[in-house]
């Protein structure tokens, strides 16, 4: 049985590429899975931004964003990714998060060198 969450990652305009990549490649590959930890690879992340034609409206997007459909993921840990990261500008990254049975996503960012949920407030679980 499956268990799907939904990711967007959004990045600062000036960020790496190559460490949207670094993060991909460990979500393929050394992702550990709810409840299989020893089983390694949850699923990738595909650019939203490379392919203007899946936004609304007449313009190109000017952000940066990445989305991917993970399964089984241990969110606790792809978040604790996200905040490990070495990120260029990390203010001004964001993670959204929607795991299986949740209504609204969470957003992750990076604050004073750690990582926050900012929306909704965390105490706040109504959909759950």
């Amino acid at each position: 049985m499956s268990w799907v969450t939904n990711i967007l990652l959004s990045v600062d305009i000036t960020e790496d590429s190559a460490l949207v990549h670094e993060f991909d490649r460990w979500l393929q590959t050394l992702a550990p899975r709810r409840g299989q930890p020893e089983v390694k690879g949850v699923g990738s992340l595909r650019s939203l931004h490379d392919s203007p034609e899946s936004w609304g409206g007449v313009k190109d997007p000017e952000a940066l964003m990445w989305a991917g459909v993970l399964n089984k993921a241990d969110v606790a840990a792809v978040v604790q990714r996200f905040g490990a990261t070495d990120w260029r500008v990390p203010h001004l990254v964001q993670l959204f998060v929607q795991d299986q049975e949740q209504g609204a996503f969470r957003l992750w960012m990076i604050r004073d060198g750690g990582v926050r949920q900012y929306a909704p407030l965390p105490d706040f679980d109504a959909d759950e």
